[in-house]
Order: structure tokens, then C-alpha cells, then sequence
């Protein structure tokens, strides 16, 4: 098995921009136990909508939640919309990107390092190619100019490991409390073979979900069809 990074792409090879936020987040923290004070960036579940939450209001806005006991009843009420066992850090982010977006698109914009978007046919195509995974979300970007296709936002499910032996032996564990590992995304990324999905030609790692991974026959697929916007780096397995 051969598997792929999406490095971000380079401004030549894409076309088109945007500026947005998605709708809903989870809070950042100032966590009691390792007085870190963050929200992470990559968990992304743009297919989970949060309207159906009695209070949907207290997720709209970005924010710092001093105490943690509030900031677990609001994460524990979004776990609720999520399969068992995802993941969900402070500052997860939910539901559309809102926001402006103007074109013409390169069939992929990988603009930021979490998040994928695509050109529906782009995605139809890849969809009837076999490719496994693909779920498209429409935003609730005002696209311009008029007329053109609205980019999809690619919900990417978090499901394999960074190994160990490529993360610093001087990492302390992660906090008891609030989970944060602190090790930053070594030069040299390993993954660990065995926590990589079998059913999935697209997945973001769990230990590291900025990473952004792709199967050989993503990328075999995407060259084949010279689908223009996204730049691969093979990442080595143990």
C-alpha cells in the first residue's frame, strides 16, 4: 500500500480564492491541569449541522471558554452528532463555510492545509471512478462571478496515526485533561501502517488532522484525468 500527503498547492497550479469560516466551533480552552491555552486547527466535520442543537447560538462564535466544565457540557452535547470514538478538540469547527469565494477553480482548492474543496463534477467523476470516501458539503459562500460552479467542501474523516518513532522521545504525554499532545508534525512523517483505513481513499490523521492523506489510487486517478490543484508527497509506512 502506497499512500500520499496533499501538500498545499502551489498558487500556479491553482486556480480561484476564498476567505471563510466555518459556521459552528467548539471553544478553545485555558485547560486547569497543563494551563495551556489553545484551540486546534484540522478537526473539521463540515457535514455535521449543530442547528439541531437546543443551543446552536453558543457555538457561533469563536471564543475562549475560561471554564472547562462549560466547555465539556458543549463538546459532549456535539458528540452526540458524531460516530463514536471521533475526535474532538477545543476549536473544532462544524457545519458551511461562510464567506466569499471568487473564481474561475482549479478542480481542487487545497488552500488551507485542513481543508479540501472540489468542483461537483470533479467529485462526480471521481465517485464513478470507485474512488471510496468522497462526500462533498455545499457552503454558504457567496461565489462570484455569477454563475459559476459552487466548489464543494470535501468532509474528510480522521483515521490514521502518525507512528511513533517519528515523534520526539522528549514528548511528554498527552494532558489527562484536555488531551493535548504538543509535539509538532515532524520533517520526516511516519505513519503507522496498521491504523490506515482499508475503506477510504481520503482521510485526515488523527494525531495530526491538518495532515491530509490519499490512497495511490487518488492519485493515480487525479493525474489520470489531469485534474489540476493538488501537489502529492509519498509518505513512508512502518
Amino acid at each position: 500500500m502506497r499512500v500520499f500527503t496533499l501538500k498545499l498547492g502551489d498558487n500556479d497550479l491553482q486556480k480561484g480564492e476564498y476567505n471563510a469560516a466555518y459556521k459552528w466551533k467548539l471553544p478553545g480552552i485555558s485547560c486547569p491541569t497543563c494551563k495551556a491555552t489553545w484551540g486546534g486547527a484540522g478537526t473539521n466535520y463540515p457535514a455535521v449541522d449543530l442547528s439541531v442543537l437546543p443551543e446552536a447560538r453558543k457555538y457561533l462564535k469563536a471564543r475562549l471558554e475560561e471554564d472547562f466544565e462549560e466547555y465539556e457540557r458543549l463538546r459532549d452535547q456535539v458528540s452526540t452528532l458524531l460516530p463514536a470514538d471521533s475526535p474532538l478538540e477545543p476549536g473544532a469547527r462544524f457545519g458551511p463555510l461562510v464567506g466569499k469565494a471568487r473564481g474561475p477553480f482549479s478542480a481542487f482548492l487545497h488552500q488551507y492545509a485542513d481543508i479540501l474543496l472540489v468542483q461537483p463534477d470533479v467529485l462526480k467523476l471521481l465517485q464513478d471512478e470507485g474512488l471510496r470516501g468522497l462526500r462533498g458539503c455545499r457552503t454558504e459562500m457567496l461565489f462570484r462571478p455569477k454563475g459559476i460552479p459552487e466548489l464543494l467542501d470535501l468532509h474528510i474523516e480522521p483515521r490514521g496515526l502518525l507512528h511513533g518513532d517519528c515523534i520526539p522521545k522528549s514528548t511528554p504525554p498527552p494532558c489527562p485533561k484536555c488531551g493535548r499532545d504538543g509535539f509538532s508534525l515532524p520533517k520526516e512523517p511516519l505513519l503507522d501502517a496498521a491504523s490506515l483505513p482499508t475503506d477510504l481513499d481520503l482521510f485526515r490523521l488523527r494525531n495530526f488532522a491538518t495532515v491530509l492523506i490519499v490512497t495511490e489510487r487518488f492519485k493515480d486517478t487525479v493525474e489520470r484525468f489531469e485534474l489540476d490543484g493538488l501537489t502529492f508527497r509519498e509518505l513512508p509506512l512502518r
